[in-house]
């Protein structure tokens, strides 16, 4: 009697499971193979075959087949199962996973976060082995970055309005991100710079003397990423109305002009809002409270910071301008726009994920 070939196992996640493997798949800092692991038993689970994910993900099928029997055998803690050639494990996997949770839900006493010495101290694991495990699983209690959820009650809406606008712009219109970066300082370092050699970096002297401030005004257009721009001496109403005018001079007549904007007081003025009646092609858009990141104009103004401000050393605001008028045109000219791809729904969804974490740590 002839026997078919034995029938393939089915992966059944659990809730726990599928959250904790597509929050892998989605990490940037995890190790590129263990990324790739947790996709292949994502895919398993809806029923893809081994021929599709390893074409998919450009790798044997025989590979495939492994890291779907390692998590069909111990789950999750089997897609870190490599066991190096040479030597016997010193811990295995269920030891790695309590070191993991450990490292990941408490902290020291006598500190605000863990480091690879204290923690294997706390632990009586090595450093070396710490650190190899910390890397391997893209642990990082040493790193910390800010955020804030907004708390505006037409959160959804404006969100949807803005990337609406990025993703979907409306025919014959321009969509501008305007903002001003304020009190942008012209600061004159007290002793030259010293120059980057070989084996050590650029110095340059932490003190330095006040010129001056000036605020720049700026409207990144999201299509070719061109930016008009304006350095003015003050941040208000009348600044940011003369600032209108010049955008309104360098738009073709034919075309709407959609305006992103922050909940700043100034760009919403009486006086400006009537200069906006009076200009019906003219259409303003809000960003949410708490979301400036909703604005491509901070991209650029971070990189205007990072490559034309920050490391300069100016006389007095006069220079200033300068080199920013002078960055400005050599944007222009190689502008490359800033490609969205986050659509509404992806965006509320890893908000909705980040609202859960802060509802689990609230105390």
């Amino acid at each position: 009697m002839k026997t078919g070939r034995p029938k393939k196992r089915q992966i059944v996640l659990s809730p726990t499971e599928r959250e904790q493997l597509e929050s892998y798949a989605r990490s940037r800092a995890l190790p590129h193979a263990l990324v790739r692991r947790a996709k292949i038993v994502l895919w398993s689970a809806t029923g893809d075959s081994n021929t599709v994910i390893a074409a998919r993900l450009q790798v044997s099928q025989p590979t495939v087949s492994l890291w779907r029997r390692r998590f069909l055998e111990r789950g999750l803690a089997g897609l870190y199962a490599e066991r190096p050639a040479g030597h016997a494990r010193s811990y295995d996997e269920e030891q790695v996973a309590r070191l993991i949770r450990r490292a990941l839900t408490t902290k020291p006493k006598d500190a605000t976060h863990w480091s690879v010495r204290r923690f294997g101290r706390a632990t009586g694991v090595s450093k070396s082995t710490v650190q190899r495990y910390f890397s391997l699983f893209g642990v990082q209690p040493h790193r910390a970055k800010g955020f804030k959820l907004s708390n505006d009650p037409f959160f959804v809406e404006k969100l949807r309005d803005i990337v609406g606008l990025y993703l979907n712009p409306p025919d014959k219109a321009l969509v501008l991100c305007v903002d001003e970066k304020s009190q942008i300082q012209a600061l004159e370092r007290s002793q030259p710079v010293l120059p980057m050699g070989l084996g050590y970096v650029e110095g340059v002297t932490h003190d330095y003397f006040r010129h001056g401030t000036t605020t720049l005004f700026a409207a990144l257009d999201v299509a070719n990423g061109t930016v008009i721009g304006q350095c003015k001496p003050r941040h208000r109403h009348q600044e940011f109305l003369s600032f209108l005018g010049h955008v309104e001079r360098n738009v073709p007549v034919g075309l709407d002009v959609h305006l992103i904007v922050d909940n700043y007081s100034t760009h919403k003025h009486a006086k400006v809002r009537a200069w906006l009646a009076k200009r019906p092609r003219f259409h303003l858009h809000f960003t949410p409270t708490y979301s400036s990141w909703l604005n491509q104009v901070e991209r650029w103004f971070g990189l205007i910071t990072q490559q034309a401000v920050r490391r300069g050393s100016f006389r007095n605001v006069k220079e200033l301008i300068a080199r920013i008028d002078s960055y400005i045109s050599h944007h222009n000219r190689h502008a490359c726009p800033f490609q969205w791809t986050a659509n509404a729904d992806s965006i509320l969804a890893k908000i909705e994920r980040l609202s859960k974490l802060i509802s689990g740590t609230a105390h």
